[in-house]
């Protein structure tokens, strides 16, 4: 039988070939030379490998080694044997009477199907997730960190109508609005420049209308506050895709890293959570057999300006953002069926002509689930070193401890009872917070969290001499609805430090539902009771979000 009619009978290429080296013992293969034209033509039109073989040209080319495995007898244990084949050992092949129906199937995978999207206010680029290859982009950093540049804007707008009568006892109902703005400049896949900017928010002030209360400001109704600066502006990458770039030689390392005005927020904002002028860089994905580590990441920063915290202050006593510079590291640790997470950070008073307020921050807080019913974390932060002389007070000194549970119930994902609790000595101060970040014990429960927006009524969150806890329960029906109910208190103790000198007692209530893909109405509700003189606090708020 000729080669030619081997081919049609659908015999491979490369089987005849193997054919033909083991029926030349090892001699060199030149089958090119016997075949006639029309078998050539047929041969040269199979799909060949790489490798030149004489007779062939170089598409027509294979590796003989390859091929020859196509013939060789399969390998196996001498222990197997063959067997009979019995047909009676599998079932009939499937049958399909009925239509096909394309939503059934659908059915099947619990009903699930494409979802509208919010698309960014602006795309220039490529889209963001969109279909398709991503493109062979520009070799500005070189060929191994291309460039294929996307600029997205995004973000969301807020619209939200209260009534609140704070701690202070201040009386007001207005309407408020805010306009949260992101530009992401992507270079390559690892480096990009951010920009946030709140254009109706200028520092804590936001754009409002007071329309209501004893206490409301008849002077500036309404009061527009316009932001002349962005809040954040940095640029992130990581070295190792630069030096790739720039070398032409992949780098076996990473090295993550940004600049600029630049955000910042360890263990959930509780550590630190603010925007400062500063540098930070990232050793990751480390690992110590020795110790039990599975995996560890260490982030070291530094900050020169508009560093926020209440524990530098300047010669009136008052906060100064321009005081204070700061050097930390941080360590987040997978250890011990746990999440362990360290830090450590100088916070530097650069005027000490009014008392050096320079101090040591220090932070560890551990993370697991336990007899998997309980989800605890436990946080401590400690200040300490802080003397500013003079007869003036520490700013910046105690401790706080603070335990976050929530119960694992047989809703896992939906129904999540929580109970979390801190003790505070003297003024303990995270290393540094932005004013929109609220207390440090801003994740503690509602009754502590503020909105950003209209000036909703909290209890204490500054944790300064006083103990206590928030106990409540969050339910997210079908993940598409959250509902809040929760109490807390706040109990003075060894009161030389603390903001308040009596008990705080609140009831705080959450409601938010997504209306489209794009809008969410939340409302929330709180009141507040203190011992003593000073008034109750309440508030009530219905708030609309527009995320694009």
């Amino acid at each position: 039988m000729s080669i030619a009619s081997l081919l049609r009978r659908g015999a491979s290429a490369a089987a005849l070939l193997a054919t033909g080296a083991a029926a030349a013992a090892g001699a060199p293969v030149d089958l090119g030379l016997a075949l006639d034209e029309a078998d050539r033509a047929l041969l040269l039109a199979a799909p060949l490998a790489a490798a030149p073989i004489r007779g062939f040209p170089g598409r027509a080319a294979m590796e003989i080694a390859d091929l020859a495995a196509d013939l060789r007898p399969p390998e196996r244990d001498p222990r197997t044997r063959e067997t009979e084949f019995d047909d009676g050992a599998f079932k009939s092949d499937p049958t399909y009477s009925e239509v096909y129906d394309p939503e059934a199937q659908i059915q099947i995978y619990g009903g699930k199907s494409a979802v509208p999207v919010a698309r960014p206010l602006l795309e220039i680029g490529r889209d963001l997730y969109g279909p398709g290859e991503i493109g062979e982009g520009y070799a500005i950093f070189g060929e191994k960190n291309r460039i294929t540049p996307q600029l997205i804007l995004f973000g969301d707008a807020r619209t939200a109508i209260a009534y609140n009568k704070d701690a202070a006892g201040k009386e007001v109902g207005q309407a408020a609005v805010d306009l949260n703005l992101f530009a992401n400049l992507q270079l390559t896949g690892t480096e990009r420049v951010l920009m946030f900017w709140e254009p109706f928010q200028n520092g804590a002030n936001q754009t409002r209308w007071e329309f209501a209360g004893p206490d409301r400001d008849r002077k500036q109704d309404p009061s527009v506050k316009l932001g002349n600066q962005p809040t954040t502006l940095f640029f992130e990458g990581d070295l190792g895709a630069i030096v790739a770039g720039l070398s032409d030689e992949y780098q076996p390392w990473d090295l993550p890293f940004s600049f600029g005005r630049m955000p910042l927020l360890f263990q959930n904002g509780i550590w630190l959570e603010d925007a400062f002028i500063g540098a930070a860089f990232t050793i990751p994905a480390k690992n110590s057999a020795a110790l039990g580590i599975t995996n560890f990441d260490l982030t070291f920063f530094g900050g020169a300006q508009e560093i926020t915290t209440p524990g530098v202050r300047n010669g009136a006593g008052l906060q100064d953002d321009a005081e204070a510079a700061m050097i930390g590291v941080a360590g987040f640790f997978d250890v011990a069926e746990g999440y362990l997470e360290t830090g450590v950070a100088y916070i530097h008073d650069k005027d000490k002509s009014d008392g050096d307020f320079s101090y040591l921050n220090l932070t560890a807080g551990f993370s697991k689930r336990y007899f998997g019913k309980v989800s605890n974390a436990t946080r401590a932060i400690v200040n300490i070193g802080q003397a500013p002389g003079g007869g003036r007070k520490k700013a910046a000194n105690g401790f706080l401890l603070l335990s976050e549970n929530a119960l694992i119930t047989h809703l896992p994902l939906t129904l999540i009872p929580y109970a979390n609790f801190w003790l505070g000595k003297d003024n303990p101060q995270s290393v540094a917070r932005a004013g929109a970040a609220g207390g440090v014990l801003k994740n503690t429960g509602l009754a502590f969290e503020t909105d950003n927006l209209t000036g909703f009524p909290t209890l204490d969150p500054t944790a300064g001499d006083t103990l206590g806890g928030a106990i409540g329960v969050q339910y997210l029906f079908g993940l598409d609805q959250q509902l809040v109910g929760e109490v807390a208190v706040v109990i003075p103790w060894d009161g030389e430090n603390g903001a308040v000198s009596d008990n705080q007692y609140a009831f705080s209530l959450r409601y938010q539902i997504p209306i489209t893909n794009q809008f969410i109405i939340r409302a929330d509700a709180i009141y507040g009771v203190q011992d003593g003189p000073a008034d109750d606090l309440y508030g009530a708020r219905l708030e609309l979000r527009y995320k694009f």
